[in-house]
């Protein structure tokens, strides 16, 4: 594309009648920005998506629901958090019954290399208050099945 200035006229002659002004829109600088967010949110997407890392026992039969419950992680070192906020073993049923309300049930998810205990202590102090308390678990691979 090409653009004249003065209309055409050579350097020392200028017209000053019919000479237009240069006012096509320059889109490189915007495509250049949106490129740029773009890949910013490609390189940040997959980091927003996860939460805490928790590998969960996997099991022949897994029921699956779509409810929206509290979600109680344990960590494989122990650590306890109700919807990725820590919380206290002692706390959780307050903290359940008081963001949630009364009758809840909640999900418990807990690394497959957890020790027995915290789980436990979660599910007798959340029993004592009569919150159901369902485990979170993944299929068992086909793959695997045959294996055995």
């Amino acid at each position: 594309m090409a653009f004249s200035v003065n209309g055409g006229q050579l350097p020392g002659r200028r017209r000053f009648r019919g000479a237009t002004a240069l006012s096509d829109i320059n889109v490189v600088p915007l495509v250049d920005v949106v490129l740029v967010l773009l890949i910013i949110f490609m390189l940040t997407a997959h980091v927003m998506e996860f939460g805490l890392e928790v590998e969960v026992p996997k099991v022949r039969q897994v029921k699956d629901s779509a409810e929206a419950l509290p979600v109680v992680t344990i960590t494989k070192d122990g650590r306890l958090y109700l919807n990725d906020q820590p919380v206290n073993v002692n706390a959780l049923a307050d903290s359940v019954e008081k963001r949630f309300g009364k009758g809840q049930a909640v999900y418990l998810r807990a690394d497959k290399g957890t020790i027995y205990d915290p789980i436990a202590q979660v599910v007798s102090a959340l029993g004592e208050r009569k919150i159901e308390v369902r485990l979170v678990t993944q299929p068992l691979d086909e793959a695997q099945e045959s294996r055995r």
